[in-house]
């Protein structure tokens, strides 16, 4: 029983996987061929950081990902410590609330946001598809996640350390950022890299409401994909899946790092 259970594992693990292996074998490819290697060589990623349009996205990419998650980091935390003081009953709505965005299909908020951004745009003349529309959006569904992190590490944390801190004297905001911070610091982090890792992923959402002058990365890829398709994009695609790998292992080796030592806090 054993033995099958591992193949089944192993052919399911194959089934997902296999597709980016070869992705990224051919991405070394020599010549633009999917089907036949010619040898290796690094032609595709040096094609790839030549090609202006794949940059420009590049930057939109990373700046609106830095800056989403900042925003949404601070807003996320300080929402879930807002939500951790208020009663059992009303915390349960507000993470009910919190969570509808994160099951709510992709298309449904991208086109909520849209239509939002267009009708202040109509009305106020602000907001014009574009750059701010992109980060706005970015930072609305990433917050969610943000809390989603931070609520566990808040149960877990002792709040009487907080009232003790502000009980001999130490202001309130210091106590907040050297008793409190310390102690859900894992969660910040971990909500962090996952609303980093979200952004940096999102299509759907980007999609409608980037506009034509502010494009990240998936869109422009898609939109390349309809006009022409080159190595560029295996390269470009090998890139993108070693960050969010990279960022994935950093994510479960915080939190692995974590367990022992709230474990050995509780201890003492």
């Amino acid at each position: 029983m054993k033995t099958l259970s591992r193949i089944y594992n192993a052919l399911i693990f194959a089934f997902l996987y296999a597709p980016i292996v070869v992705l990224i074998i051919f991405s070394f490819n020599d010549s633009k061929s999917r089907v036949v290697w010619n040898g290796f060589s690094l032609r595709w990623y040096e094609e790839l950081f030549r090609d202006e349009e794949i940059l420009a996205a590049l930057g939109v990419t990373l700046s609106v990902a830095v800056i989403a998650t900042i925003v949404s980091t601070i807003i996320g935390t300080l929402a879930a410590i807002g939500i951790r003081s208020v009663n059992r009953r009303l915390g349960k709505v507000l993470l009910a609330v919190n969570n509808f965005p994160m099951v709510n299909p992709e298309i449904v908020t991208g086109i909520s946001l849209m239509l939002l951004f267009v009708f202040i745009f109509r009305t106020t003349g602000l907001l014009q598809p574009g750059y701010a529309t992109l980060l706005l959006s970015h930072i609305t569904f990433c917050i969610p996640y943000v809390i989603l992190q931070v609520m566990p590490k808040l149960r877990q944390a002792n709040p009487h350390l907080y009232e003790a801190a502000v009980d001999l004297g130490c202001p309130p905001v210091s106590a907040f950022f050297k008793v409190m911070v310390p102690e859900i610091f894992p969660g910040i982090l971990t909500g962090a890299l996952m609303a980093f890792t979200m952004s940096l992923d999102d299509f759907v959402i980007s999609l409608f409401t980037s506009g034509a002058s502010a494009q990240n990365l998936s869109v422009t890829i898609y939109a390349m994909v309809k006009r022409r398709v080159t190595p560029e994009i295996n390269a470009l695609s090998t890139l993108m899946f070693g960050a969010v790998l990279i960022l994935l292992v950093l994510i479960n080796v915080l939190q692995i790092r974590s367990e022992p030592s709230r474990k050995g806090g509780k201890a003492k």
